[in-house]
């Protein structure tokens, strides 16, 4: 099969080109899909394991800290073998996690199997842009991103209504249940159709198992470490899971300081338009934590909305997202993602400001105005970035692109939550409208961010090489 970047852009994608996006955006929908329904289901979860609340986030955090701990050598072994072969990897095992995760009945367990789960959804995460690389030609890259953009937001949006309306009707064990047919179904359209990569692509040397173990123990031991500062956690746990992180960090530098491609991609972090565009991610991705963790706080407790109306209003935020994310892939593929990323990160540095500064009394469609002005600037940012990652890659590195992507998404995110813990802890019920503040903060940061890569040149080698395919 021969990749279809190499193949002359067209007004349409190939019959097999739509079926290999269409084997990867189910994987990306599930992956997304499997976060936000765990989030909701946790009390019944916990209630029907007879698990306290603190034991029961275990079944959250095993899934986070295994993604977070897996995808960059993923995404490295991408790099050596083919982004094809970690997909369809992660997707067998992402479903035969989800059949155990629905059979099991107690909390170590069930924690277990979502850690299998997670590293199935890091398998599927850490390749999913490359493969998108590979199957839209260069100049329409925005699309296919924009795409990707779309089904994260359609996913998030409609995670804790699929959650609800399953829970009302069965247990939560069908929560996993469902997962099965559905990755059965991706790789149905997954194993025909998912493209293999030009030999010409093919990255030199071996995977190195020790590095692969440095790099998931620095990032796990930093995302717990920001977890527990989260959760308020006493220095006698947050300080050794700090010391193991900067020390296997160390450990992984040095290690790898001489090698072309890096597990840790920090040959693509000195360029420039690379560590900017991870530099926007982090920050970008560090309002969206701050927000989602504090709106339903401050709906609640600030501006006095009950959780049926909170769970409506949480809803416009990703809805706008999802609608904003293939017109903002489309002009990536016209316009400079600088220039797109920091006009959308300013729309949403503004959202965040005008949901601190609502009023008590604030009326419905108000809120739902700001949390839409939140929701289109990020989206703006979120295609165009992803294509600027990736294009600021060459080729033979596209995994390493790719796992750095859901890296600083997850890096962002988690610092958003653990800033929040650390703004109710020293302001109270106020505490989510500081959050807030503290997200037009960031956004601001990521919007200057984008911008500065309008001064800084795309690399040579962004576009896609072509080539005769390999197995």
């Amino acid at each position: 099969m021969t990749s279809p970047s190499s193949t002359a852009s067209g007004s349409t994608l190939s019959g097999s080109q739509w079926r290999a996006l269409v084997a990867v955006l189910l994987g990306v929908a599930l992956a997304t899909l499997d976060t936000a329904i765990a989030n909701t289901a946790l009390p019944a979860i916990a209630a029907d394991l007879h698990a306290v609340p603190a034991a029961s986030i275990w079944v959250i955090n095993a899934y986070q800290l295994a993604v977070v701990a897996s995808m960059l050598p993923f995404a490295a072994l991408g790099d050596l073998i083919g982004p094809r072969r970690i997909f369809l990897g992660g997707l067998i095992l992402f479903t035969a996690a989800s059949f155990v995760c629905a059979l099991v009945g107690t909390l170590p367990l069930l924690a277990a199997a979502r850690a299998l789960q997670g590293v199935g959804a890091g398998a599927l995460m850490s390749v999913n842009i490359a493969l998108i690389r590979l199957i839209y030609p260069p100049d329409r890259l925005g699309r296919g991103v924009g795409m990707n953009a779309l089904v994260v937001g359609i996913g998030f949006a409609l995670g804790p209504s699929v959650a609800s309306l399953v829970l009302a009707v069965a247990s939560w064990q069908w929560l996993f249940g469902i997962n099965v047919p559905l990755g059965l179904l991706a790789l149905a359209f997954a194993w025909p159709a998912i493209p293999r990569r030009a030999a010409s692509l093919q990255a030199q040397g071996d995977f190195d198992a020790l590095t692969a173990l440095l790099t998931a123990v620095s990032f796990a031991a930093l995302i717990f470490t920001l977890a527990s500062v989260a959760q308020q956690e006493s220095l006698h746990i947050v300080l050794p899971s700090l010391a193991l992180a900067v020390v296997s960090l160390a450990c992984l530098l040095k290690r790898q300081a001489h090698h072309p491609a890096p597990m840790l991609p920090v040959d693509l972090l000195r360029r420039p338009l690379f560590a900017l565009s991870v530099v926007t991610a982090i920050a970008a991705f560090t309002t969206q934590g701050l927000g989602f963790v504090s709106l339903p706080f401050y709906f609640e407790q600030v501006l006095h909305r009950d959780p049926v109306n909170t769970g409506f209003l949480m809803s416009a935020w990703p809805v706008v997202v999802a609608a904003a994310g293939p017109i903002a892939g489309r002009l990536s593929d016209t316009y400079k993602p600088g220039i797109l990323g920091g006009i959308g990160l300013a729309i949403l540095s503004v959202g965040m400001a005008a949901l601190a500064l609502l009023p008590q009394d604030a009326p419905v469609p108000l809120i739902v105005v700001a949390m839409g002005i939140c929701g289109a600037g990020f989206g703006l940012f979120q295609a165009p970035n992803l294509k600027a990652l990736m294009s600021a890659a060459p080729p033979e590195r596209s995994g390493g692109a790719s796992g750095m992507i859901g890296v600083s998404r997850l890096l962002g995110q988690t610092s958003g939550a653990a800033l929040v813990a650390l703004c109710f802890h020293y302001q109270g019920v106020a505490g989510s409208t500081l959050a807030l503040a503290l997200g037009a903060v960031a956004a601001g940061i990521a919007s200057a961010a984008s911008l500065a890569r309008l001064w800084v040149g795309a690399p040579a080698e962004s576009a896609v090489s072509s080539g005769s395919a390999t197995d």
